[in-house]
């Protein structure tokens, strides 16, 4: 028994630069591919950092919950979604699995609709560049639980030493009266060094748990601080190079939504068959990690 990814959904929308409308499509196609009602959404987890505005309050997951049309029932006998952001960076994805799954193993709740995303606070960019190196995408992982033996192991963590690898800020000192626009990203020197180091760390004690030493049968889904990132990671674990799945890097690194957005390019272009597992990885600031084997179901279909 354990918790399986369900749907999924993207979005990349010309019309939009907004991560609140990005991830609340994402979210809506999540579930239209699967005809799962709204009300059928017990809770809804944000792990998008870089906003809309740089907004503070209220919580950007109420904001997607509004923008995906979930949990706006008012009624006393109405359904409820609780919402809240989870946020630690490119880690925050599986951060927020780790708690759907205790969320869903309970009982609690149906389903657990996890979200993410990143955009340059002003909204008028959308493709990354050495200023904001963080492309804009919404994407969401539609999560149930399953008597099957499929789905998500332990979530397995990492945190490295010194100071952070990667620091976003607004510079109060020079925002001035456009500081709602403004995001000051700092990557120090061999920053993607110390990321690797952290996220193999996560990744060998994931795959040492599961007593899992033949990797011939098993694909790759990384984070992408770069775009060679993922590869690195696989070939240091022994991974062939031809089963890394990455995103659209198109424009840049899509951060918080890179593993969804993998995962949903994969099931889309049908490269998962043949694999028994996907090895999710995950670094970012702090440096931090995080890693967890998912079984693959038998078949694994095309979103519809």
């Amino acid at each position: 028994m354990g918790v399986r990814i369900k749907s999924t959904g993207i979005s990349r929308a010309a019309d939009t630069h907004s991560i609140v409308e990005n991830s609340g499509r994402a979210a809506r196609q999540s579930l239209e591919r699967v005809e799962v009602r709204p009300d059928q959404v017990g809770v809804l987890i944000n792990a998008g950092i870089f906003r809309d505005s740089n907004t503070v309050e209220p919580a950007v997951s109420a904001l997607i919950q509004k923008a995906a049309g979930i949990g706006l029932e008012y009624g006393n006998d109405d359904p409820r979604t609780f919402s809240f952001d989870l946020m630690n960076g490119a880690v925050g994805v599986l951060n927020a699995v780790q708690v759907a799954s205790s969320i869903l193993e309970s009982g609690s709740a149906e389903h657990v609709l996890i979200v993410s995303g990143d955009t340059h606070p002003s909204q008028t960019r959308s493709i990354a560049d050495d200023e904001f190196p963080y492309a804009t995408a919404g994407a969401a992982l539609l999560l149930e639980h399953t008597d099957e033996p499929d789905g998500f192991g332990p979530v397995h963590t990492a945190m490295g030493a010194g100071a952070p690898a990667v620091e976003a800020y607004v510079d109060t000192a020079t925002m001035g009266s456009v500081g709602r626009g403004l995001m000051t990203v700092v990557r120090e020197e061999g920053f993607e060094d110390r990321l690797l180091e952290t996220a193999l760390e996560a990744a060998r004690s994931a795959l040492t748990e599961a007593g899992l030493t033949d990797l011939s049968g098993m694909a790759l889904i990384a984070s992408t601080p770069s775009a060679t990132f993922p590869l690195r990671i696989a070939e240091d674990l022994g991974i062939a190079a031809d089963s890394v799945r990455r995103p659209d890097l198109t424009d840049g690194d899509p951060h918080t939504a890179a593993l969804p957005l993998a995962y949903d390019r994969a099931v889309a272009e049908d490269t998962l068959r043949g694999y028994t597992y996907l090895l999710f990885v995950a670094a970012g600031a702090g440096p931090s990690a995080a890693a967890t084997l998912y079984r693959l179901p038998a078949l694994v279909g095309a979103p519809a």
